[in-house]
């Protein structure tokens, strides 16, 4: 009892809890997200700093090749974060909405992804859609060329990036409330209105983290695409691969800026979303 009266008078930013441990916990959360999260990228900004405010520009931010690998990767990354966040949540719903022969087997392949090494996606989607794969001859045929330009790219980032959105979006539709569709078919409401005013709302908040997962894990692929993309410069040439390719040619400094580079335009594209996230919720909340 005396827990309890203890935990219920704690400060506003600290939920009440009838179990003890929140400065133990906040400890060990704090180091290790230190430890493994914040210090690799403070040694990589410190790096970066070693180097004047015009080479860091120019290597970073002038080079014409170091640019179209970022239009690249950020493109590719947009296109392969779309299609998984509309193929992802149809699959996700599917999932939890629908039971058939083989929904066990299905489920348990979404998370092959995460289970097979990246370079073994890489080879086995070239396999198949280099130009005498086993579809990739027929595409070549119709006039679709997929290996070797950025439509490999994307191909290898959707696959990779496919777990992410319907993990996230699953618990959602699990959680969704039947009868409140019911509610709405029984007075009159339509299929479209169901899905525009009840589902897609409540939904939401899980799609656009399913999309910001997905896009921030494509965006630092490298394994998967170096098969597929072919690599070559101002043409299917990734950000990744161009630090991979200045470490190699001993350009330390030049790998840093673009690292860097990477670097912020994730945190500040992840923070935005972020925070429409939070405010989506406070307005679901408001509602």
């Amino acid at each position: 009892m005396n827990t309890m009266v203890t935990a219920m008078r704690e400060p506003g930013w600290r939920k009440p809890s009838v179990l003890p441990g929140f400065g133990l916990g906040m400890g060990i959360t704090i180091f290790w997200m230190g430890l493994i999260i914040l210090l690799p990228l403070a040694f990589l900004v410190w790096h970066s700093s070693n180097q004047s405010l015009d080479d860091f520009v120019q290597a970073a931010l002038l080079d014409r090749r170091v640019l179209h690998a970022y239009w690249i990767s950020l493109s590719s990354s947009v296109v392969a974060a779309v299609i998984n966040t509309v193929l992802g949540t149809i699959v996700a719903w599917t999932l939890v909405r629908y039971r058939f022969p083989g929904h066990r087997l299905l489920d348990a392949m979404v998370d092959l992804p995460f289970a097979l090494p990246t370079a073994v996606s890489g080879i086995a989607l070239t396999s198949l859609l280099a130009g005498n794969g086993a579809l990739g001859q027929w595409l070549e045929q119709a006039g679709i060329r997929v290996a070797f330009t950025q439509l490999g790219i994307i191909a290898a980032l959707t696959l990779i990036t496919m777990p992410f959105v319907v993990r996230s979006v699953q618990p959602a539709v699990e959680n969704l409330q039947h009868e409140l569709e019911e509610v709405a078919a029984s007075m009159g409401a339509s299929r479209i209105t169901i899905l525009r005013q009840i589902v897609l709302p409540t939904l939401l908040p899980s799609i656009l983290t399913g999309m910001t997962l997905a896009f921030a894990r494509a965006l630092g692929e490298y394994g998967s695409v170096i098969f597929i993309a072919g690599n070559l410069p101002f043409r299917t040439e990734i950000a990744p691969l161009l630090i991979v390719i200045k470490l190699e040619q001993f350009d330390y400094m030049g790998a840093t800026a673009i690292a860097t580079t990477i670097m912020i335009v994730s945190l500040l594209l992840l923070l935005l979303i972020n925070s429409m996230l939070a405010w989506q919720r406070r307005r679901g909340q408001g509602n």
